[in-house]
């Protein structure tokens, strides 16, 4: 799992601000120092209400996954900010 913001307080873009583009069949590429990347494919992609994340994101069994969380729309300044995820499943190239 990880997790990463689209933007934060000042407007500026945040690691996750592309994460919102991303759709099935979609590459994604996890850089690791000292190894080669990690290649994966987008197979799931999906928006919950932020105090609704399931439990399976945080899964530990089963095939491995690449799980990306992120803030998603709407926007409530008044209420804390956003007040959804947007949860972005992928798998390993290959699987």
């Amino acid at each position: 799992v990880l997790a990463g913001h689209v933007d934060d307080e000042t407007g500026a873009l945040g690691e996750f601000a592309a994460l919102p583009e991303l759709r099935r069949g979609d590459r994604v590429e996890v850089l690791r120092r000292g190894a080669d990347p990690v290649v994966h494919r987008v197979v799931a992609r999906r928006t919950v209400p932020q105090d609704e994340l399931p439990p399976s994101v945080f899964r530990r069994t089963g095939d491995p996954v690449l799980t990306l969380v992120t803030c998603a729309p709407p926007f409530l300044p008044d209420q804390g900010g956003y007040r959804s995820n947007l949860v972005v499943t992928a798998v390993p190239v290959g699987s």
